[in-house]
This record gives C-alpha cells, structure tokens and sequence, in this order.
C-alpha cells in the first residue's frame, strides 16, 4: 500500500463502501454507509496488506480514513 488511493481501493474492496479521496477526511459517523464494525475490518485487513500490527487503541483512536491510514502508513 503505497498511497492514500491504494488503500481506499483497500476499503472499497474490503468494506464495499464507495469513497473517493476527497472524502478520506470526512469522520467516520458522516461517512455513508458507515458501521463501527468496519473499523475493526478494514484494521484486520490493513494488518493483512501490510504484514504489520497495529495498535487496537491507537486504531480506535482514529476518527477518519484519512487517519487510519496515517496510522498504517507511520509502521
């Protein structure tokens, strides 16, 4: 996952939920088609893609997808 449009692809696949990168920012309870459980998917699938772990607190932490990927991007 080398860009913020690789991993949106990553959600789009994974969540079926169609967001483009203007909407990364957006929070996640504004986000159409939003679920808490996503959250906990796409973590898991991030941990796939990337082979790295990331902090379940830290995850939770975060309030947008623009957010989570800076947190998967900085491991």
């Amino acid at each position: 996952m080398d860009s913020i449009e690789d991993f949106l692809d990553l959600v789009r696949d994974e969540l079926g939920i169609p967001v483009a990168t203007p909407e990364a920012g957006t929070a996640f309870d504004d986000l159409a088609g939003w679920d808490s459980v996503h959250l906990l998917a796409l973590a898991t699938a991030l941990e796939r893609e990337t082979g790295r772990r990331l902090s379940l607190p830290e995850v939770l932490e975060t309030t947008s997808l623009a957010e989570l990927y800076q947190l998967a991007a900085s491991r």
